[in-house]
């Protein structure tokens, strides 16, 4: 591949069309790959060199590379630093680590579910987990504030402990699948909490809207609203999978009276399903919404469009950033 000025790969964006479904797919498969968290500093370091060195205008060819090699590089690279600041984060927060994390996390919901402290336990636990993830990835030009994050942290916990122990309360004479279920309803009711409060600045102030050209010319609260009941569906139905399929396979094991024997496989089998499920369901459902989204100027608000038409009076289309 000639690689000449004109021909530069850009990389501060994706591989793939993202304007499609498969290629914002195969975007998100290499940015959660669980692999990326095994990867050793030295191999970290190489990576952040090289796309350091190709960013400041060295070649393929001087690197010794080729462009397949160079994108397996960037990912590497996106994986394991802050997009903002290049700091390497702490691998639990990483994009590559929501699988093994959330696999681990979701199969010990599901097999301790009954009793009340182990309810309480593993709803914090997956809570604190979500918070450092979302510290983790913070914004590093305008970051969350410490009080946002503790306002959201005691929310989800709250609402998902409230909705299982209540659900639990009320399904005690339900048939077991619906006890089953209970987790999944309190992750669903936890999200529907914890994003909004996460991103509660965008709902009071508006989010970024931007031009073709890349330029802020206003902020929408209705676009807010759209980003964040997206970025909820796809977080909802990202842990649905696991947290549904999992309990329907127990169910039907126990009522085959097929781990009579074997109760001490019940976990482990619940973690590798959740495993299998997460793997695919992890990017998949990430890609279900465009990562920028365009709106029409049409449909914002009177007042952004007024404020957007002062500043660029040819805007038809404007660009926001979803979120994950």
């Amino acid at each position: 591949m000639s690689n000449s000025k004109s021909e530069r790969i850009d990389l501060d964006k994706p591989r793939w069309d993202q304007s499609t479904y498969i290629g914002r797919a195969k975007h998100f498969f290499n940015l959660t790959n669980p692999l990326n968290c095994f990867a050793s500093s030295t191999e970290l370091e190489k990576a952040r060199d090289i796309i350091s060195k190709y960013k400041k205008g060295e070649s393929l060819d001087a690197l010794k590379i080729t462009e397949d090699e160079l994108w397996k590089n960037k990912y590497l690279y996106d994986s394991a630093y802050h997009p903002d600041t290049g700091e390497k984060m702490i691998v639990i927060g990483r994009m590559s680590a929501q699988v093994p994390m959330n696999m681990f996390v979701t199969g010990c919901m599901l097999t301790f579910y009954k009793s009340t402290p182990a309810v309480i336990f593993w709803q914090w636990f997956n809570q604190s987990f979500n918070a450092v993830v979302n510290y983790t990835n913070r914004s590093g030009t305008s970051p969350i504030p410490i009080e946002t994050l503790a306002q959201s942290y005691v929310g989800a916990v709250g609402g998902a402990v409230f909705t299982a122990l209540t659900l639990n309360r009320l399904v005690r004479f339900a048939p077991p699948l619906v006890g089953r279920l209970v987790p999944f309803a309190a992750v669903a009711a936890a999200n529907c909490v914890n994003i909004p409060l996460m991103r509660i600045t965008e709902l009071q102030n508006g989010i970024e809207l931007q031009n073709e050209k890349g330029n802020v010319v206003g902020h929408s609260k209705k676009a807010a609203r759209e980003a964040i009941a997206s970025v909820t569906i796809s977080r909802i139905l990202m842990a649905s999978p696991s947290m549904v399929l999992s309990p329907m396979l127990m169910n039907y094991l126990d009522r085959r009276r097929l781990l009579v024997n074997a109760k001490w496989a019940a976990g482990p089998i619940q973690l590798a399903v959740c495993g299998v499920c997460l793997t695919f369901a992890t990017p998949l459902c990430c890609a279900l919404f465009a990562q920028r989204v365009p709106i029409s100027i049409d449909r914002l608000e009177p007042e952004v469009q007024k404020e957007v038409l002062s500043v660029d009076p040819n805007a038809k289309v404007l660009l926001y950033n979803k979120g994950l």
